[in-house]
């Protein structure tokens, strides 16, 4: 086996793939900023208590998923983070970011980790982007985020999403509709499949969410959570939906939706892209109130989030033709020496160049001129400075627009000004 080989589950990002990455993490970035959300990044690993507490043990994550490691003799294990909101609900109770503010609203763009079977759009170390609403959680602070990330979507140009969306309740609610849930399930205990049997005591209503057809039947027929629902529940959800429906967002109730995590209550929500076969799922999220009291706050935080893949979101995206052409921007100029000679005088003015701020490049390689040229093409630089012995006695120095052809032998203040003008010519177009 080849020692030069990506470990399993991990991918690399190449320079061409990264223009890609950012066009979207700049989007991101944009739109984080208009809706007054701040970047927070957080440690990628914690204490693994964190995640058993916060996501719940009986959840596939916890007791499948985690990458899960003893770094000393202490005894206490650390885990590769598996989502963020956890984490980021303990750095905030940590620095007791609600003191200076009563509402923080936090972003992140994040390397995760989870143990699960490699496949197109899921990897073992993956990204996500996300955001963590904490203070809040009334009906408009639930549909706001779930404006900030159907605007994400918006901005990208993706088409053929669905937004589905239901309530989980109270906790008082969930209580009495697991009962119910148990009870109806008993009678078909040996139909189940292995992994709703386990999760029939520890947490049947993940049963509801099994992708396995030969479950479909079964599910189809069980009661429904929004039956169970208590008054309130219900006003709160009615609530958000009509401010999804005032800012004219689509969505559609989905009664059997509930998220893979033990923290949410009331509002959950996932976003489907028709663009990604079947494992559609593009992100999601949902109101979280109890998190802070699972991780051993005193009190309650209102709270809500969502995260969304970002390998799942490239793919649909490429699919749609979204995504810019993949070709990393080349240099504003590259500086051609023709004699190797005079390359320490060269050296110097491409440092002189960057302090200008003028996106610079040199043959490191001693290479020919037509070598340095054809360099300077395949880099796709705008234009290209000749350096030679009769350049520096003359002070006048040819620049040549690559892109245009054209020629003009320049002083070397007048090169610059030049080179400026160019830039600012192309940073202008759109």
């Amino acid at each position: 086996m080849s020692h030069y080989q990506v470990v399993k589950g991990a991918r690399d990002i190449f320079p061409d793939e990264m223009v890609q990455w950012k066009h979207v993490e700049d989007v991101m970035h944009w739109l984080a900023r208009i809706y007054g959300f701040s970047e927070i990044r957080t440690p990628v690993f914690e204490y693994t208590e964190l995640f058993q507490r916060s996501i719940g043990s009986a959840t596939d994550i916890v007791g499948k998923e985690m990458f899960t490691f003893f770094p000393d003799g202490s005894g206490r294990s650390i885990t590769l983070r598996p989502e963020m909101t956890a984490g980021v609900m303990r750095a905030a109770l940590q620095k007791n970011l609600l003191a200076s503010a009563p509402v923080q609203k936090l972003y992140y763009i994040s390397e995760l980790f989870r143990k699960e079977r490699p496949q197109a759009g899921r990897q073992r170390q993956f990204s996500q982007f996300g955001a963590e609403l904490l203070g809040a959680s009334s009906p408009a602070a639930v549909a706001e985020v779930i404006m900030f990330m159907m605007h994400v979507f918006d901005e990208l140009g993706l088409s053929g999403l669905r937004l589905r969306i239901n309530s989980l309740g109270s906790i008082d609610d969930r209580r009495r509709y697991r009962e119910a849930l148990r009870a109806y399930l008993a009678p078909h205990y040996d139909r189940l499949d292995d992994a709703s049997r386990e999760r029939f005591e520890k947490n049947p209503l993940r049963i509801l969410d099994s992708k396995n057809p030969d479950m479909q039947e079964i599910v189809a027929g069980a009661p429904r959570l929004h039956e169970h629902l208590g008054d309130e529940a219900r006003r709160d959800f009615d609530l958000v939906l009509g401010y999804l429906s005032g800012r004219g967002i689509d969505y559609r109730i989905d009664h059997l939706l509930v998220r893979g995590l033990d923290y949410y209550s009331y509002t959950a929500f996932e976003v489907t892209s028709t663009a990604l076969g079947a494992q559609d799922a593009l992100g999601g999220g949902g109101r979280y109130d109890s998190l802070a009291l699972e991780l051993g706050s005193p009190k309650e935080v209102p709270a809500a989030g969502f995260a969304v893949g970002m390998e799942r979101l490239l793919i649909a995206m490429q699919k749609q033709g979204l995504l810019p052409e993949a070709v990393p921007a080349g240099p504003e100029v590259c500086i051609i020496v023709p004699q190797q000679e005079f390359f320490d005088q060269a050296f110097a003015l491409a440092a002189r160049l960057r302090d200008e701020g003028i996106s610079t490049a040199i043959d490191l390689a001693g290479r020919s001129m037509k070598a340095q040229l054809r360099e300077a093409g395949r880099m796709r630089a705008a234009s290209a400075l000749f350096v030679g012995g009769d350049e520096l006695s003359s002070g006048m120095f040819p620049l040549k627009d690559l892109d245009a052809s054209f020629q003009e032998t320049l002083p070397l203040e007048g090169a610059i000004a030049r080179m400026r003008e160019r830039s600012i010519t192309k940073q202008d177009q759109p």
